[in-house]
């Protein structure tokens, strides 16, 4: 298995525009929220154990492999959208699936708007835990701006200009 350092230089290499982080750090947030809210709007389970529920602790289940601290972080980052996915769908109640479709389908536009100005193929083509990585990417970054070790200790390059 990969390293987090390994997965984020890597992820890093196809982001280094800063026009296409700017799209990241809009489209990836919007994508994430769109799944949780499609997953929510399947009828199965309660508001504590559902499809949205199962697949955010699989995301921190993920990100716990790779580092402790970045899933502490994604963790509560988590309930924040999903509180935003409970008020969603309570404003929305059953048109919550075409609210998430729109959201999704926005997110993506901006994803590969960043891409096409990159200049570089999105890394999941390369490999699809690079869609799981993406938010990591993002939070790593906030760490590092705000000197959070991610590991056991403070890593020295920023992680979204993609330095060694």
């Amino acid at each position: 298995m990969k390293t987090l350092h390994q997965w984020l230089d890597e992820y890093s290499a196809s982001h280094r525009n800063p026009r296409n982080k700017l799209t990241h750090w809009i489209g990836i947030p919007l994508i994430v929220f769109a799944v949780w809210c499609a997953l929510k709007a399947i009828p199965l389970g309660n508001e504590l154990i559902n499809p949205a529920t199962a697949s955010i602790a699989i995301f921190v289940g993920y990100y716990l492999l790779l580092s402790w601290r970045l899933a502490a972080g994604m963790a509560l980052l988590s309930a924040v959208f999903y509180a935003g996915v409970l008020s969603l769908r309570d404003l929305s109640g059953a048109n919550l699936i075409w609210v998430a479709a729109a959201i999704f389908l926005v997110g993506w536009v901006l994803q590969f708007i960043g891409h096409h100005i990159e200049g570089a193929k999105p890394s999941f083509f390369k490999d699809l835990q690079f869609l799981l990585i993406g938010p990591l990417w993002l939070l790593a970054d906030l760490y590092q701006r705000f000197d959070i070790p991610m590991l056991g200790s403070p890593r020295p390059a920023t992680v979204a200009e993609g330095k060694r």
